[in-house]
């Protein structure tokens, strides 16, 4: 039997990319699953796609903190626990600094960062009491390094490891484990949606996403990392520039700086 069979996972930013890839993933695995985005036509769609009688679809807009107590309720309901929480949501970034709007780099935040951390929080007490749970945060390569265009994103993501990292060593006696996700360029449409320095969208495929590793494949990956207890896990294309560009900057943090400044944005 699969260790997802009749698991209850609830997938955030469930409408495409790694999250839609996930919930037919874990279909297939046996499991339940309340897939949340604000695009409640294409979480329809995804939940038509991978068997109505084991999705629950759940609209949520990660900008709109005040909804989230009631959203996490009826997350709990859906299936009548959350055995698994994966934070897939989020929106990328592609400005430089001095061009970026504050209300830009607040937006980023508010998304990919605070959303993470309110439902976390909202969710624990609902683990704690059944003593067990699992928090998967899917992060990425910019969450450990730091290349030109990418200040508000990169920000979020190192914020998610020091935050995750932290709710790890609080709750590990509770049985809830932490996974933190760190994908490498993964084909999915998160540089169409990045925001620009005013806050629209870029609506440009990178050359890199557009190269990226499978998102179905990527799933796979992320789902044995979660299996497995996994603290924190690479995602992604092996061997690629990306994770290269981790242990560079773990084993030889100068030059990593150096070979990150210089980096073309795509």
């Amino acid at each position: 039997m699969s260790y997802f069979a009749n698991k209850i996972v609830w997938i955030t930013g469930a409408s495409s990319g790694i999250g839609e890839a996930l919930t037919y993933e874990l279909t297939k695995l046996g499991a339940k699953i309340v897939i949340s985005a604000r695009r409640e036509e294409e979480l329809k769609r995804v939940q038509q796609q991978a068997g109505p009688s084991n999705v629950y679809v759940l609209p949520l807009d990660l900008e709109a903190p005040a909804t989230f107590p009631a959203k996490v309720q009826e997350a709990i309901g859906a299936f009548e626990q959350v055995d698994i929480m994966i934070h897939n949501g989020g929106i990328s970034q592609r400005s430089k600094v001095i061009d970026t709007l504050p209300a830009v780099q607040r937006k980023v935040m508010e998304v990919d960062y605070f959303s993470y951390i309110e439902l976390t929080r909202l969710l624990l007490p609902h683990m704690q009491q059944r003593k067990t749970g699992h928090i998967a945060v899917i992060s990425s390569v910019m969450g450990k390094i730091g290349t030109p265009m990418r200040s508000a994103y990169s920000a979020a993501k190192h914020a998610l490891h020091g935050f995750f990292d932290c709710l790890r060593a609080e709750v590990w006696k509770d049985n809830i484990n932490v996974t933190i996700i760190t994908p490498g360029y993964i084909r999915t449409q998160v540089s169409l949606n990045a925001v620009t320095a005013s806050g629209e969208k870029l609506n440009e495929l990178g050359k890199n996403i557009g190269h990226g590793y499978a998102a179905d494949k990527t799933a796979q990956q992320i789902l044995n990392a979660i299996q497995k207890g996994k603290f924190e896990k690479y995602v992604g294309r092996p061997f690629s520039k990306e994770w290269m560009a981790i242990h560079l900057m773990r084993l030889f943090p100068t030059l990593a700086i150096k070979v990150f400044k210089n980096a073309v944005p795509e």
